[in-house]
């Protein structure tokens, strides 16, 4: 069996010399995973009953190292990355994803199936009479952390311990730091339990969150001027993969940056030689929050932005939420991306800004040209966003508010294959082409495992890495 090493610097090389098209693929394959993932059945090798439980190590140093298993059914996989984040020395087990009994992963595909099938109602009068009334009922009987109130909690040799380890085991860099990607490695097992990839993972944990915000932007009407919160390499593969794919209608990018050193300093990066096919025409801006007129700036590029893409580990909001959830605002959808904040009191958007969006109206009154509010915020895993996910957490938003974005493309797909001309369809359609999209993703590992294998695929193909034909 082949063994393919993929070191930081060759990653780096195979990834920038993609095409437009083999980076759509490597798009449609991840789509297809996370499409089994939340299918509620058992017959997909992706569907979340198969994911193991990720752990963390967290050493008496303060360093903590996570582990990440995934599978695809043909193949298993596990990320390891590290960070001194100087937690609480143990051994704990991620209680979000801790699905151990039978009974608790029939709960979960349940949950997930009864979520897509009111997916086809998503901002149709009856869809929000229904969500308001449950959310109604919901009130009287839950508060933002009830959910999270059933959850198990991490052990040290079969003991309890407190939170003192981090809520998402402590995989990530400190706050501050401009390169949000942690360290480590990505090893791609087949059945018979042989490696065939060893991947760093410093390139390609930004690159596949990337790949995964991007999906829902291929399907926008219309998308002229982006807006980047960051400037780290999850910052530079959301640019380059948003105008490598919509790059024929993009025409601005603002760079919003706590600091403008480092926001220069990928303009520098963006603007080098290699670059100038994907760059294109457009026009970039580095904006610093130590500018005199920021608060001026920042307001008219969020109202002029189609998408926004929030990509820095920020305890506070990025920006007021009145920005975008008053009448002006509320003139055009927006595609809203936030994969930055890892913990429940960090939060890149505004909490009122999700509350906004999943408070549903019985009145028959509307703005006209206003955007409608699709009473729902999308999420890769469901589970992991409702414990690890300040936006969600501070928000108070509740299950039957979320959506997992394999959901959506679940529904999607199908009422795109079958021509579904109802009310539904066309309301799903025009929600996820010109509305306001909010997603919010905290990762997977089955994401490294499938865009992971794609890459050592291609890395041969290419007589990228280092292959050893006899492993």
């Amino acid at each position: 069996m082949p063994l393919t090493i993929l070191s930081q610097a060759q990653l780096r090389s195979l990834l920038l010399s993609l095409s437009r098209d083999q980076i759509i693929d490597l798009q449609q394959n991840l789509s297809n995973a996370l499409r089994d993932y939340s299918t509620g059945s058992q017959e997909k090798g992706c569907a979340a009953a198969y994911q193991p439980t990720r752990t963390a190590i967290t050493r008496q140093n303060g360093c903590t190292t996570l582990f990440m298993p995934a599978s695809t059914g043909n193949t298993l996989g596990m990320k390891m990355i590290s960070l001194q984040d100087n937690g609480q020395a143990g051994c704990s087990v991620d209680p979000a994803l801790d699905l151990s009994s039978t009974a608790s992963r029939t709960t979960s595909s349940s949950s997930r199936v009864n979520q897509r099938k009111s997916m086809s109602s998503i901002s149709s009068e009856g869809s929000e009479q229904s969500m308001s009334s449950q959310e109604d009922d919901d009130r009287t009987s839950s508060s933002p952390s009830s959910s999270s109130k059933s959850l198990t909690p991490g052990c040290v040799n079969q003991q309890p311990i407190d939170t003192g380890l981090s809520n998402t085991m402590g995989a990530w860099p400190a706050a501050g730091s401009r390169d949000t990607s942690p360290q480590g490695t990505v090893t791609l097992i087949d059945e018979t339990s042989l490696p065939f990839g060893l991947i760093n993972a410093h390139e390609l944990t930004p690159f596949r969150t990337a790949l995964t915000a991007t999906m829902t932007l291929n399907k926008r009407k219309r998308v002229r001027t982006v807006v980047v919160f960051g400037a780290g390499k999850q910052a530079y593969w959301h640019i380059r993969l948003a105008l490598i794919l919509r790059g024929e209608g993009i025409k601005r990018v603002y760079i919003i940056n706590r600091s403008f050193d480092r926001a220069a300093q990928l303009l520098r990066d963006i603007y080098s030689p290699e670059n100038a096919s994907w760059r294109g025409d457009v026009k970039f801006s580095a904006v610093s929050t130590d500018f005199v007129e920021y608060d001026r700036i920042l307001h008219d590029a969020l109202l002029k932005a189609d998408a926004i893409f929030c990509c820095t580990p920020s305890t506070e909001p990025l920006f007021p939420a009145q920005i975008l959830t008053s009448r002006d605002g509320r003139r055009k959808g927006r595609l809203i991306s936030a994969i930055g904040s890892y913990r429940p009191h960090m939060t890149e958007l505004p909490p009122d800004l999700l509350r906004d969006e999943v408070t549903v109206h019985n009145s028959h009154r509307h703005f006209h040209k206003h955007v409608r509010r699709s009473g729902v915020v999308v999420v890769d895993s469901l589970d992991a966003a409702l414990k690890e996910a300040g936006e969600i957490v501070q928000a108070g938003i509740r299950p039957h508010q979320v959506v997992e974005l394999g959901e959506l493309l679940i529904v999607r797909d199908a009422s795109r294959g079958e021509g579904d001309n109802s009310e539904d369809g066309k309301s799903l359609r025009d929600w996820v082409e010109r509305g306001n999209v909010i997603f919010k993703s905290v990762g997977m590992g089955l994401m490294d495992l499938v865009t992971g294998g794609d890459l050592v695929r291609l890395a041969r193909e290419k007589g990228v890495g280092t292959t050893l034909e006899e492993f």
